[in-house]
């Protein structure tokens, strides 16, 4: 069915592939606009390096619920030691699952539904928040200039992981997604992307390791896999995703071969037996960096403006996606979507989903408004990461009302 334009100009997404029900693991969706996960350090301090869940999360989280709609929270540290900044509430202390518990009362008395991101920073910190203990990750490799506390990374470079804590690690993987479910959550998301812990492994210039858990492509993805068996096994497997990240530069993680070995990441996800199989896989667009535009994100893979490629292969997650579908995996995508390419990724085929971040900080009935094609608030790049005072970008960004103006997204 074609798309209708709204009185306000705006293309209306009501009755696109956006706007269809569908499933992704034992959810049953209204629409296919998911909150991404969004690091907004607003959590209430209880006592050092230990954050809870406050009114000011339950209010942000109720404010972007909706009937039938899916959302990811903000990463959360799965234990004291996995985390690396202020103001971000944990999985790890009776009272996190407490204040947990009131959001996702809130998200469900609206119909909606909530994943908890289960988050281990690795070498994205300092013994600063971690009570003096040294930061972990798969090799000795700092990143480059400072932490958040304004010391340089490479002044305390990470300790690379042994086995044993590669192995009680993979279990407290699995400890925190079940006070996930005991905190009222549908179910969780795996952080593997974006330069923490897992990506760290991952990333084959950050994981220059020479054990089984390095070496190769099989090495590299090794504990991350076992991650989703302990993770899938704890609480379900169609309970349980993971966010990847085959193209990110964040936090200096560059892999000689993207392409390659997230197709093989990716092939051994789809070919887990059924209990251990993720419900879905959710990736960051290669177009989509921290730092660099579209365009000089897209050139920085390639080498060649004109050339799309890496290594001779498209740079695109769709190879992951067909990849994936063999498994019966769901897929989300997720950076730089807007109300005109997100219906026609789920028309092509090339996502069961479409996560959004900036647009959905500024516009808390994001779903209303793109199936209605009703202006949009602009958003401040201000106040994602904290502000004074902590509402001000967080909660007081309004719904829409008639007569309302907003921009184009």
């Amino acid at each position: 069915m074609p798309s209708r334009v709204s009185p306000s100009g705006f293309k209306a997404l009501e009755g696109t592939s956006m706007f269809r029900p569908s499933t992704i693991g034992h959810l049953k969706l209204e629409h296919k606009v998911v909150l991404a996960p969004l690091t907004r350090m607003r959590a209430t301090k209880e006592s050092e390096g230990v954050f809870v869940p406050g009114d000011l999360n339950v209010e942000y989280y109720s404010q972007r619920a909706s009937k039938g709609g899916f959302m990811l929270t903000e990463a959360c540290p799965i234990s004291r030691l996995a985390a690396g900044y202020p103001g971000v509430p944990g999985i790890f202390t009776q009272t996190q699952i407490d204040g947990w518990n009131r959001v996702t009362d809130a998200v469900h008395e609206k119909g909606g539904f909530i994943y908890c991101q289960l988050w281990h920073v690795g070498r994205a910190t300092t013994p600063s928040f971690l009570g003096g203990e040294n930061p972990v990750s798969s090799s000795d490799i700092p990143i480059s200039g400072n932490a958040l506390d304004g010391s340089p990374y490479a002044q305390t470079p990470p300790k690379p992981m042994t086995v044993a804590q590669i192995k009680e690690l993979t279990q407290e993987y699995a400890a925190a997604s079940k006070r996930a479910l005991q905190a009222g959550f549908d179910g969780v998301e795996i952080h593997g992307a974006n330069g923490y812990l897992l990506d760290q492994f991952l990333h084959d210039n950050v994981n220059i390791r020479g054990d089984g858990y390095g070496s190769n492509i099989e090495g590299r993805c090794r504990f991350p896999l076992e991650v989703i068996k302990a993770v899938t096994e704890a609480v379900g497997a169609d309970r349980v995703g993971i966010r990847l990240s085959p193209y990110n530069y964040f936090q200096d993680t560059r892999d000689s071969k993207p392409n390659e070995h997230w197709e093989y990441l990716c092939e051994q996800i789809a070919a887990m037996p059924e209990n251990q199989r993720l419900s879905y896989v959710h990736m960051i667009e290669p177009r989509f960096d921290e730092v660099l535009d579209e365009q000089a994100k897209m050139e920085s893979l390639t080498g060649n403006p004109d050339g799309g490629k890496f290594g001779g292969r498209p740079n695109s997650l769709v190879p992951f996606r067909q990849i994936l579908a063999k498994g019966s995996v769901k897929f989300l995508s997720a950076g730089s979507f807007n109300r005109d390419n997100a219906a026609p990724k789920i028309d092509a085929g090339d996502a069961d989903a479409i996560v959004f971040g900036r647009w959905f900080i500024a516009n808390p009935d994001l779903p209303k408004r793109l199936a209605e094609g009703l202006p949009l608030n602009d958003y401040d790049r201000n106040t994602f990461y904290g502000a004074d005072p902590p509402e001000k970008g967080y909660t007081d960004y309004p719904a829409f009302e008639a007569g309302s103006k907003g921009v184009e997204a």
